[in-house]
């Protein structure tokens, strides 16, 4: 598995495999990228470092509830 991140796009790319991609499906701020097999192969997140923080965030409220 590779991460690659592009500050100046603020995008995250996670290679999960190293097929080649066929097609791709967003929902909102991911896309994620799928081999013939229907396996995916990698995950872009558009708005990366607002998408990080905001996961981080519920990480952090369900860690504190359950706690």
């Amino acid at each position: 598995m590779k991460y690659k991140y592009d500050k100046e796009t603020d995008i995250l790319v996670i290679e999960l495999s190293m097929d080649k991609p066929d097609f791709a499906e967003q929902k909102d701020n991911i896309i994620t990228h799928y081999d013939k097999n229907n396996k995916p192969v990698e995950i872009e997140i558009l708005g990366a470092s607002k998408a990080t923080k905001e996961m981080l965030k519920a990480i952090d409220t369900q860690t504190t509830v359950s706690a």
